[in-house]
């Protein structure tokens, strides 16, 4: 199978109008690629863990293979008996110190009325007040540091960090989890094909090109058409790595297999829809007007053409190439 690299350069055909309604085509040769099969894989361009922040037991999975997931979404929690734990004695250790505040601001209140008519000395007004700056610091801190216990409790969500696709839960509900495990892999949502092209033909690719992709493989029924949007610069194992995009991909699997015909050379020849085509008595035959354009439809004749593989644009979806048989500036007209 082979098909144009750039479309723009693809046969020229003028079709018009006939005489009792018939489609006519005028054929002029152009350039076409020649093209080589290889296998590309539906893949993401990111796969990212799902990660545990805490420590604990995976005490909820709200998520499995294959599931649509958004950015910010739970996927699972992770439990640490030990945090709620912390927090009750962080709970206790608040209550006292609130208890020690309001003792102290007390006594504060008393040495500073008794320190307006002199029973008490400066020194003791001093020590009263820094007594009660030191248990509202003291409160300050046991607050903080229960905030920071709860907060570690909230980090016990795991969140998807993106939208897309779950590909593996490698967990089950029930599972010790240390900080930094993967819950799941998800797949971002923005899928493409990965080629593996032999190194030999790496010259012939570069970014922006075209590439044609078997329709049926995307569950379509005809070829479609994609574009290189990236061509690694570093082989592995004799092979390059493109990236492409086209319509359909990310529907299916990841990790699908899809046939893909890349450019390996380029040549002037003859295409026409296989439509123009009819076979009889096992030979191929288009319908050409005798004395080209301006000429009579109706006095079409048959004439012999040898065909070669099917060479499909985006325009021609049913372009085959003619080996022999015509000549530039013949008129055919539709069977």
């Amino acid at each position: 199978m082979r098909r144009p690299l750039i479309p723009g350069l693809a046969l020229a055909i003028c079709l018009a109008g006939g005489a009792h309604g018939q489609t006519l085509l005028t054929v002029q040769p152009s350039e076409i690629v020649d093209e080589k099969p290889v296998f590309a894989t539906v893949e993401s361009r990111n796969v990212v863990p799902a990660r545990a922040r805490i420590g604990g037991t995976l005490t909820q999975l709200a998520v499995h293979d294959g599931d649509e997931v958004k950015a910010g979404q739970v996927l699972g929690h992770v439990g640490d008996e030990k945090l709620q734990l912390q927090l009750h004695a962080l709970d206790a250790q608040i209550a006292g110190l609130q208890s020690q505040l309001t003792e102290a601001q007390t006594d504060l209140g008393r040495m500073e009325i008794l320190g307006k008519t002199g029973a008490v000395s400066k020194t003791q007004l001093d020590q009263s007040r820094t007594a009660a700056e030191v248990a509202a610091s003291a409160l300050r801190a046991r607050i903080a540091e229960r905030g920071v216990t709860a907060q570690q409790m909230n980090e016990g969500d795991v969140l998807a960090p993106t939208d897309g696709r779950v590909l593996r839960v490698p967990l089950t509900q029930g599972s010790v989890v240390m900080p930094g495990d993967p819950v799941a892999d998800i797949a971002q949502a923005d899928y493409i094909l990965r080629l593996r092209v032999p190194e030999r033909q790496a010259a012939f690719l570069k970014a922006g090109d075209s590439v044609r992709v078997d329709g049926r493989d995307l569950g379509g029924s005809g070829p479609e058409f994609g574009t290189l949007t990236l061509v690694y610069p570093q082989i592995e194992d004799g092979r390059v790595l493109a990236d492409a995009t086209a319509r359909g991909v990310g529907n299916y699997f990841v990790g699908q297999r899809v046939r893909v015909w890349i450019t390996v050379g380029r040549r002037r020849s003859y295409r026409i829809p296989a439509a123009y085509v009819m076979t009889l008595d096992g030979l191929t035959y288009v319908r050409r007007v005798p004395g080209g354009a301006g000429s009579n439809p109706a006095a079409a004749v048959e004439s012999p053409v040898q065909l070669g593989q099917d060479v499909p644009t985006p325009a021609m979806p049913d372009g085959v190439e003619v080996l022999s048989g015509l000549r530039a500036g013949d008129v055919l007209v539709r069977p």
